[in-house]
């Protein structure tokens, strides 16, 4: 039997609809994933959802029609919904269709796994959620073992940095909200070298970095780069630039440096 809900003011469509901000997704543990691919990414991983929500349009296609199916048999309650009750819960201009509440998984420092030479991607205060989903992607797409997020950075849950991750977020370990000196703790005790992007005297460009042995690497602030306090502790490294460019944006050094990286592991 198919569920419907009808009226904008129910409890869940009111529910999924305050998960646009981040101080109701802080006090539930939950957060919105939108659009089909994003929703099948969140059904292939494992994670657990609570509900979810479509419009009749969306089984007019197959590909709907099978995701729905999907989370169904995961045990997954999905309701039917018109456009203006969907559109209560919905945080995109040109919806899907579908989106899911998701249960939010933070892994901690002390569950990271242990591996050989891993490389653990910092971000510090990055506030953009674009940037910081495109380097939770990057970090995926190059192997990393983690990405770690600093006090004072972007929610990874909020609605554009879940999108911006393009499923990335539920593939590998993100820890959020980790204090500097809890870092620089966890580092040392893995005896892990630490590097950071800085435009200083001391330092050398990334293509003469050796990131091939245990590793993380700090990426800053759109406007104020990395904090002091991370730089004293790292070896200090910078992209070359040779045209009238002032700055790379930090998604695109991020892409930058841990692709030197993969180039000196992998080549």
């Amino acid at each position: 039997m198919v569920e419907r809900i009808d009226s904008p003011a129910n409890k869940k469509v009111k529910l999924a609809a305050s998960l646009h901000s981040r101080k109701h997704r802080d006090k539930e543990g939950l957060f919105i994933a939108e659009g089909i691919r994003l929703v099948e990414m969140v059904a292939a991983s494992g994670w657990a959802v609570r509900y979810g929500f479509y419009t009749p349009e969306l089984l007019a296609q197959a590909r709907g029609k099978e995701l729905c199916a999907k989370l169904a048999e995961q045990g997954v309650t999905l309701y039917e919904v018109p456009a203006p009750v969907y559109q209560k819960a919905s945080a995109t201009d040109t919806p899907q269709g579908i989106l899911v509440v998701a249960e939010q998984k933070k892994s901690r420092l002390a569950e990271l796994a242990a591996a050989e030479n891993p490389i653990y991607v910092v971000l510090d205060g990055v506030q953009d959620p674009g940037n910081a989903g495109t380097i939770i992607r990057t970090a995926d797409a190059v192997g990393a073992n983690g990405v770690i997020l600093l006090k004072g950075s972007v929610d990874v849950f909020s609605d554009k940095t879940v999108r911006s991750t393009m499923g990335s977020l539920f593939h590998l370990p993100v820890c959020p909200d980790v204090s500097a000196e809890d870092l620089q703790a966890f580092l040392t005790s893995q005896n892990l070298t630490i590097y950071a992007t800085a435009l200083d005297a001391s330092a050398k460009p990334h293509f003469e970095q050796d990131f091939r042995q245990g590793c993380a690497i700090v990426f800053g602030n759109e406007g104020n780069g990395v904090s002091a306090e991370l730089l004293q502790a790292a070896v200090k490294t910078y992209i070359p630039m040779y045209g009238e460019a002032e700055s790379l944006n930090v998604g695109v050094s991020a892409a930058v440096v841990l692709y030197e990286a993969v180039r000196q592991r992998k080549f």
